[in-house]
């Protein structure tokens, strides 16, 4: 492809490059090998920056440099406002505009993206018979396949890569999570969605975004390149979120007023149930997945496939056979045991405070918490769940999640400055096998056990490293081990 092919739709700053050079590849990660013909992007990136490695890549054989920085030396380069947003538009351009050829389905917002992702991709299946492609933080999917991922959104490039195989596979849709990240490094850049949905709003990745503001008005920028919008207008971020959207906007809302509304809602050990009403029809909702987050994550849905066109009674009777979420108040066989162990992914204030909310309605015995904080987040959320752990469940396990390259007694020792319970409220074990032992061995009779924080993860991140660690194992194991 031609150099002036790529380079359609930047902003270039200064152009010292032949337009008309062939190039046989981009290359923007150093680790990777440049070969004969490569065009090389030059990221500044927050622990290494790639203008450092220019002079390699020449030596190597790329044939001109795409940098945001004026190259030093005298070689072909262009100059562009921004490297990350360059390496997106030549990914768009490298792989012919593959989002182009599909219907665009963003979800951003702190909690809820993988099951709104999952859920909308069963009902696009079930009620059009679509092939739909995935993406977000369990893993990718193009229809069936299951492709690995390591973060929510990809880097651009391979963003459009995995489009353009989403497009090769016939898929019509392609649904995916929309993290901050994403927006804010220009992972998504270039890219127009159909739909784009809210799901709500809580304190995470404030280390990144410094302030509530900044995040929420990073995700907003979401919805200025999409066609259509969903908003959770009962989420106090909404006005914010949603100020100076001029696409058509469906709101839904479970206790004020929109476009959506879940009435007559019901809450059982083993599914939810409502009445969404939209416009002046009513149609009976029903999900086997428990918790009250779960109706506001099948009101995102159901804005998002009637923007999309699919009629709110198509779209109830798809849920209906929809299956639980792994990692996401997931269900673990006990046989035998006359308490329940759920996991989740609950990892933020605010998604604690959900799962042990929705749990309590329909716990019967005790609720036992399990839970930690991961390291090189946001410090500030530790002490706030702390005392939400230990205040919204009748005793807590206070352990370690992946603290990456933290001391995890430290990150304890923060969540217990929340804490104003009393000791006989918690007790502190650092290793989380051992603490979901304890619980189980102090559960009882309709207790249940809400294991939170690693929810489909199946490692623990120590120093770099991941261990494995799936909790359903865990449990399976500990059973095992107590029934000989």
């Amino acid at each position: 492809m031609k150099l002036k092919e790529l380079l359609r739709g930047m902003e270039i700053l200064q152009m010292h490059a032949d337009p008309e050079i062939n190039i046989h590849n981009v290359v923007y990660d150093t680790r990777k090998t440049i070969m004969p013909g490569d065009l090389f992007v030059a990221i500044s990136g927050f622990a290494f920056d790639g203008n450092s490695y220019i002079e390699q890549a020449m030596a190597q054989g790329a044939v001109a440099v795409v940098t945001a920085k004026k190259p030093e030396k005298d070689i072909p380069y262009i100059l562009v406002s921004s490297d990350r947003m360059a390496l997106a538009m030549l990914g768009i351009n490298f792989f012919g505009e593959p989002a182009k050829s599909m219907k665009m389905i963003g979800v951003t917002g702190t909690n809820g993206k993988t099951s709104v992702t999952l859920l909308t991709k069963h009902v696009l299946e079930r009620v059009l018979g679509a092939k739909v492609g995935l993406i977000g933080t369990m893993e990718n999917l193009i229809g069936q396949e299951v492709i690995p991922t390591e973060r929510t959104t990809p880097e651009n490039f391979e963003l459009q890569q995995l489009f353009a195989a989403m497009r090769s596979a016939g898929c019509e849709y392609c649904v995916m999570e929309v993290s901050s990240h994403a927006i804010a490094l220009d992972r998504v850049g270039g890219v127009e969605f159909d739909v784009a949905a809210f799901t709500n709003l809580s304190e995470d990745h404030l280390i990144f975004h410094k302030t509530m503001e900044n995040y929420c008005d990073t995700k907003a920028q979401l919805f200025h390149r999409c066609k259509a919008a969903v908003f959770n207008r009962d989420d106090s971020w909404y006005s914010r979120i949603s100020a100076g959207v001029t696409c058509p906007v469906i709101t839904t809302a479970a206790k004020s007023d929109a476009m959506l509304r879940a009435e007559n809602v019901s809450m059982e050990a083993q599914r939810v149930s409502f009445t969404a009403v939209y416009k002046e029809e009513k149609v009976a909702v029903s999900l086997p997945i428990p918790g009250g987050f779960t109706v506001y994550n099948a009101l995102t849905v159901l804005g998002i496939v009637l923007q999309l066109g699919i009629s709110l009674t198509d779209a109830a009777a798809a849920l209906a056979t929809a299956s639980g979420v792994k990692g996401r108040v997931e269900v673990v066989p006990t046989p035998g045991k006359p308490y329940t162990v759920l996991i989740d992914y609950a990892h933020t204030p605010d998604g604690l405070e959900n799962v042990l909310s929705s749990v309590r309605k329909f716990c019967k015995g005790r609720l036992i918490a399990v839970f930690g904080c991961g390291g090189d987040r946001d410090s500030g959320k530790r002490p706030v769940m702390g005392k939400i752990g230990t205040d919204l469940s009748d005793f807590a396990v206070i352990t370690s999640d992946n603290p990456r390259n933290e001391d995890p007694n430290a990150i304890i020792q923060d969540i217990l400055k929340g804490i104003t319970r009393g000791s006989d409220a918690y007790v502190v074990i650092e290793d989380r096998r051992k603490a979901i032992r304890y619980a189980m061995d102090k559960a009882e009779k309709n207790d249940i056990i809400v294991l939170a924080g690693k929810g489909h993860e199946t490692y623990q991140e120590i120093r770099g490293v991941k261990y494995p660690l799936d909790e359903r194992v865990e449990v399976n194991e500990y059973l095992s081990e107590t029934e000989n």
